[in-house]
């Protein structure tokens, strides 16, 4: 048997989880007078070899506890490690001339550190402060009958043999079935897309955003620069034809311009199209401040 146990020492369940309940499994059983025996050399000398001895003769039990909560989508070596805590507690309470197995005492304090665990861990928000709440969580979903939402006649049903009110059957169904949302909205790391209604959307506010402030500010600036620099790079004609048709406030027609100028109202369009290509390539070329 100390083969065993010094093997069991090497493996952890976060290691290889197949070796360690390998391992676990074939150590043998205590009987009742060993364990009688081990039980009061811990009680009145303290020896912690015997401690060890009952805490890993009893690991297989922890891990066929462990087994009943994996549909909580919970790593099954990190349930069986917090198993393993409340064994050592249970151990280390134990009083073996109760007349009672370790096994039977353990095992509320094995499934205490698991449920502690789980509601910790099964969703980021904590979904199961008072009792009521925790002896649902882990009762409603073997209660429920379907996948579908729970009638009157159910919900009253479960409510009556968890000693609960309806009402709070009903408010702890509505957070078993909500799922958590990334607070930036994507479903997965590699994913780009943000969902329109995950929390960033509603926390983040861009319009007072210093750096996109400074920037739209930049490139006001920059434009009204370039479309100076252009407009006094036409001649006074084009430039005058470009400012009475864009830039006042009350714009001249075309015909109003010809008549001014003694031309063509064609003329006149062709004068602006030429000083509108003329400012727009402009406007392209970098901006050289001396």
């Amino acid at each position: 048997m100390s083969t065993q146990l010094q093997a069991v020492d090497v493996f952890s369940p976060g290691r290889d989880l197949q070796a360690y309940i390998q391992t676990v499994n074939s150590i043998p059983l205590l009987s009742a007078e060993e364990e009688q025996q081990l039980g009061t050399r811990l009680q009145q000398e303290g020896d912690i070899e015997a401690a060890r001895l009952l805490v890993l003769s009893h690991l297989r039990f922890v891990v066929h506890i462990a087994k009943s909560y994996k549909g909580y989508g919970l790593p099954e070596a990190d349930l069986i490690q917090e198993g393993n805590v409340g064994l050592m507690k249970a151990v280390k309470r134990f009083d073996p001339t109760m007349g009672v197995r370790l096994v039977s005492f353990a095992v509320h304090w094995i499934k205490a550190e698991i449920h502690e665990f789980v509601l910790k861990n099964w969703r980021i928000v904590k979904i199961a402060t008072t009792k009521a709440q925790r002896k649902l969580f882990f009762n409603l979903r073997s209660a429920k009958k379907s996948l579908t939402w729970l009638n009157q006649n159910e919900v009253e049903a479960i409510a009556s043999d968890l000693n609960v009110k309806p009402e709070t059957v009903r408010e702890m169904e509505g957070r078993l079935t909500s799922i958590d949302a990334a607070f930036d909205g994507h479903a997965q790391e590699e994913d780009e897309t943000s969902l329109p209604y995950a929390p960033v959307n509603y926390l983040e506010d861009h319009r007072y955003n210093p750096a996109e402030q400074i920037e739209q500010a930049n490139s006001e600036a920059d434009t009204h620069d370039r479309l100076a620099l252009a407009l006094a790079a036409l001649d006074e004609r084009s430039r005058h034809i470009v400012q009475q048709r864009w830039l006042n406030d009350s714009k001249a027609t075309l015909h109003e311009l010809a008549d001014h100028y003694g031309v063509s109202a064609e003329r006149i369009r062709q004068l602006e199209k030429n000083a509108m290509n003329k400012l727009k390539q402009a406007m392209q070329e970098p901006l050289l401040i001396a």
